[in-house]
């Protein structure tokens, strides 16, 4: 599988500053932030899945104008993947028909342009001899991560998650896995507020690298713009068994 890095910062106020969005392959979303924006139609018209981490607006900000974008030219709904407690805050928070209008019943419920796929925690979904399982981690809203196996090699994105011991383990039972993606949300000054708003901080994340028994490329997103030179200065400080790089907008990996 080929993983492209449509947006991986923390925010925005910078030319190249996208919110996450991960593109597997051509045709499957892992959550779909404001690098999203960037594809053209003809791109768009092939992405069949979106995988959601969790509710947070960074993390969907592109899903209305997706589905707005491509709902009428597809022969099939596009299918959104997210756990019940997040498809229920999706419903009641964006498809509302005051925010966007409720695609799920456009232009009519036996032939909608969006679905909805509930999916829990540890299940897996098989696409096209490609599988990604739902993660255990720790947010402020309900939320998942993502492993993602081609058969070959796997890769786990954790999106937003203060520590967690739970995904720390989901990690290690990984024994082909190439490629982990964990977030850095803030430097190690703002502890408190990163523990607060359950995000991970250098000296957070250097705890659970140290933990893992799996021997991962590490790439840091969730930078917030303005800060990344210094966390990841910090990261890099603290040392360890494994070398944490900065996640790049368009960087592509294989696995």
């Amino acid at each position: 599988m080929k993983l492209t890095v449509l947006g991986c910062s923390g925010g925005i106020g910078d030319r190249h500053a996208r919110t996450t969005s991960l593109l597997a392959d051509d045709d499957i979303l892992i959550d779909c932030g404001t690098g999203v924006g960037d594809l053209p139609l003809a791109a768009l018209l092939r992405i069949g899945h979106v995988f959601v981490t969790h509710a947070h607006l960074d993390h969907i900000a592109c899903l209305p104008l997706l589905i707005e974008a491509v709902g009428e030219l597809r022969a099939r709904p596009l299918t959104v993947h997210a756990t019940p407690e997040t498809i229920a805050i999706l419903r009641a928070h964006i498809f509302n028909w005051h925010i966007w209008p409720d695609f799920s019943a456009l232009p009519d419920r036996a032939a909608p342009y969006l679905r909805f796929a509930p999916i829990a925690e540890g299940e897996g979904r098989d696409l096209g001899g490609r599988t990604i399982t739902a993660l255990p981690v720790r947010h402020t809203v309900p939320a998942v991560g993502y492993r993602l196996d081609s058969g070959a090699g796997q890769l786990v994105f954790s999106g937003d998650t203060a520590y967690c011991a739970e995904l720390v383990a989901a990690i290690n039972a990984c024994p082909a896995l190439r490629h982990l993606i964990i977030e850095a949300a803030f430097p190690d000054e703002q502890r408190d507020l990163a523990a607060a708003s359950r995000h991970l901080c250098p000296s957070l994340l250097q705890t659970l690298l140290a933990e893992l028994t799996v021997s991962p490329e590490i790439h840091v997103s969730h930078l917030k713009p303005g800060g990344a030179a210094r966390i990841m200065a910090q990261i890099g400080a603290g040392g360890g068994r494994l070398r944490p790089r900065q996640l790049r907008q368009g960087q592509v990996l294989e696995f």
